[in-house]
């Protein structure tokens, strides 16, 4: 993967930036994403920031490279602390990092966010709390995706502040709109997770004395919930899972 060739999950990232976005990039690895964006035209300026000396320099290297620096900012700062109100950011990504940490970075910096920025969002696991904080943020789902890159599966969640917005507890382990899609990339991800989840509840059951009963009960949820859904779309699309 480089600035011309981003893998699957970037490249599914970089669909749903914006045209002509002004965009920062938080926690931006080596940059390749806003280069990429801009070698495309697809955006007019970006902020790369980094927290991290080497990927910082390796951003910086990047953005050279490609001759880029008056149009990529690369900053070497704590989450939105790379963003500066000059910049008139309007959209903002945080990809490749657990849905805490992207609710840790979007609460610590809340002050940083105008309410205007799109928020384009790919974390690895940890969905359910982002959807939380963006809930009760006021930020409002516009668009998710589940792909599936290196054994590895994905969600990318696309939101604005639009308002108060209210999601049921199975919309936010699920995500509302991938609830409603059920795309193979998202069914196929819960068959794996339910396998993954009766395994792990079975190893309570046998390991129960030293097991807390409120987590027993919440694997136990979790396991209903995606079972009631499979089974909905066994019954709506019967052949699709192979088991």
């Amino acid at each position: 993967m480089n600035e011309q060739t981003l893998s699957t999950r970037l490249e599914r990232v970089a669909a749903h930036v914006p045209a002509g976005a002004r965009l920062a990039d938080i926690g931006s690895d080596h940059g390749y994403l806003p280069v990429a964006l801009m070698r495309r035209g697809a955006i007019v300026a970006a902020v790369a920031g980094e927290v991290a000396l080497t990927p910082y320099r390796a951003a910086m290297r990047t953005v050279h490279e490609n001759d880029l620096q008056t149009r990529i900012c690369v900053r070497l700062a704590d989450g939105l602390a790379a963003i500066e109100a000059q910049d008139g950011i309007s959209a903002i990504s945080l990809c490749g990092m657990g849905g805490e940490t992207i609710r840790d970075i979007l609460e610590d910096s809340k002050a940083r966010l105008n309410g205007q920025e799109r928020l384009i969002l790919q974390p690895n696991g940890g969905e359910q709390p982002l959807r939380q904080w963006l809930m009760r943020n006021d930020y409002r789902i516009l668009c998710e995706e589940a792909l599936r890159e290196n054994r590895f599966d994905y969600e990318i969640i696309v939101a604005d502040r639009t308002g108060p917005v209210i999601y049921t507890d199975e919309e936010l382990y699920f995500g509302p709109l991938l609830m409603q899609a059920r795309t193979p990339a998202f069914l196929d991800k819960w068959q794996r997770a339910l396998r993954r989840k009766q395994r792990t509840l079975a190893g309570f059951t046998r390991a129960r004395q030293t097991m807390p009963e409120e987590k027993v009960q919440d694997l136990t949820r979790q396991i209903r919930w995606i079972s009631v859904l499979l089974n909905a779309c066994e019954k709506a699309h019967p052949g699709h899972f192979t088991g």
